[in-house]
């Protein structure tokens, strides 16, 4: 039997229209696509219902005790007569310092560590060691800052004071900024810095009048985040000498000082119930400073973005 016989005696294959054959193959290439993605949908609405029940919690428990006096009236040992205005004086000291602190210092980092900076060993030692940073408990700083800003430099910062919590959460979130700099920077096209040398700029011309411009809105978006992370940490600033307790004002960074997280944690410790509605008109205080404070940098951040 030919070859040619047997291929006759062959069902013949049925023929299918181009726009056929791309409607079967579709029929179940996304469909791992579509279980995924109801699983992200899910896991999000089920983020948001959790994050929904707390803040409805809070309003519902907060509001109440909320008012003007709560906002302007130093502690005490009585429920009717307590407030957090030396809490929120002691917020605001350390969050314009750790800002002053971390900004400039951070956001020079980042630029030296990717504009300037050569390739070698010791550069790529200093950028493990950032990313490990980053990563590194909160209690670890405090820690570090009991060590270095409390007992060693007590001359400069005055011991368990404003500063000595200031430096340590600039600690903190340094390797954030570090590295939201850089991301920042590497986003920038190179075609910009060509331009710039073409023009006749040496380099710091260039970073100063064409990248770091254009990266600044990234470094902004980096820094809101790591002062929204200092805002609400407290295990760092009890170690180094935060007290939940304080019947005056910080007037100065040598002075005894606590934050609105600490002056939360100690109203929920207690067992009074009227303590505990504080508490939550407390929460509402430190997330509309939180939100004001990100509404600024936001509003910074977009206008960079305009004027780019």
């Amino acid at each position: 039997m030919t070859t040619e016989h047997f291929t006759n005696e062959l069902p013949a294959a049925p023929t299918l229209e181009p726009r056929q054959r791309f409607k079967l193959d579709l029929s179940g290439r996304y469909r791992l696509d579509r279980f995924f993605k109801a699983a992200t949908w899910t896991a999000t609405m089920i983020a948001l219902a959790v994050l929904v029940w707390l803040f409805c919690d809070i309003l519902i428990n907060g509001i109440p005790t909320l008012s003007w006096r709560l906002i302007a009236s130093l502690p005490a040992s009585d429920a009717d007569r307590t407030g957090l205005l030396a809490a929120l004086v002691g917020t605001a000291w350390i969050m314009v310092l750790v800002t002053l602190f971390s900004f400039p210092i951070g956001v020079g980092s980042g630029i030296f560590l990717e504009e300037f900076a050569e390739d070698n060993w010791f550069t790529g030692f200093i950028e493990i060691n950032i990313g490990n940073l980053a990563g590194v408990p909160s209690i670890i700083y405090g820690m570090l800052g009991l060590g270095a800003f409390v007992q060693l430099f007590s001359f400069v910062t005055g011991g368990r004071s404003v500063l000595s919590g200031a430096m340590t959460l600039a600690l903190l979130v340094l390797p954030i900024i570090i590295v939201a700099t850089r991301e920042a920077l590497r986003s920038v096209p190179d075609s910009i810095r060509s331009a710039g040398y073409a023009l006749g700029a040496n380099r710091w011309q260039v970073i100063w009048s064409h990248t770091l411009p254009t990266a600044f809105p990234g470094i902004l978006t980096g820094v809101i985040l790591a002062l929204s992370r200092a805002i609400g940490e407290t295990a760092p600033l009890i170690v180094v000498g935060a007290v939940t307790y304080v019947s005056f004002l910080p007037l100065n960074p040598r002075d005894a000082f606590t934050v609105l997280p600490i002056q939360i944690y100690n109203w929920v410790s207690l067992p009074q119930k009227e303590f505990h509605s504080l508490a939550a008109s407390g929460i509402i205080v430190l997330l509309a400073s939180l939100l004001t404070m990100n509404s600024i940098a936001i509003f910074l951040r977009n206008r960079f973005q305009k004027a780019r």
